[in-house]
């Protein structure tokens, strides 16, 4: 079964700073203990595909009808605090297995080394209908 991890960027259980306030060393261990789960999700056969997105300022946000030309609006909306930080893609044998990698990524290492106590949202990636 394929579970999209997804890590919200600003959720509300964590009381951090942005990233761009850590120190270097603070960002290293963070980024290091990401490394090194995703590497145990490929040791284990379960990672399909990770990326970290760009920072919510540069996000686009495209709405279109299908005629005209698209709309495109910069940057999360000034009330918007929550937005996708990243993702992970696995194969895994059951929700319970992705409920777990996504408590250990919420339990990333953050500010002074506390958890970062990060939203993770987790959903299963459906299939189309087999083709008759």
């Amino acid at each position: 079964m394929r579970y999209m991890i997804m890590m919200d960027y600003g959720g509300v259980e964590s009381a951090c700073e942005p990233m761009d306030r850590w120190t270097p060393e603070e960002l290293q261990a963070h980024f290091a203990f990401q490394a090194a789960l995703q590497a145990e999700l490929a040791e284990r056969g379960e990672f399909v595909d990770g990326q970290g997105l760009a920072s919510p300022d540069q996000a686009k946000f495209v709405v279109s009808d299908g005629v005209g030309a698209p709309v495109v609006i910069d940057g999360p909306y000034p009330e918007g605090k929550e937005l996708l930080a990243g993702y992970w893609l696995v194969d895994v044998d059951s929700l319970d297995r992705a409920i777990e990698i996504a408590a250990r990524a919420s339990a990333a290492p953050a500010q002074g080394g506390l958890p970062i106590k990060q939203r993770i949202e987790v959903r299963e990636v459906m299939s189309a209908p087999a083709a008759e």
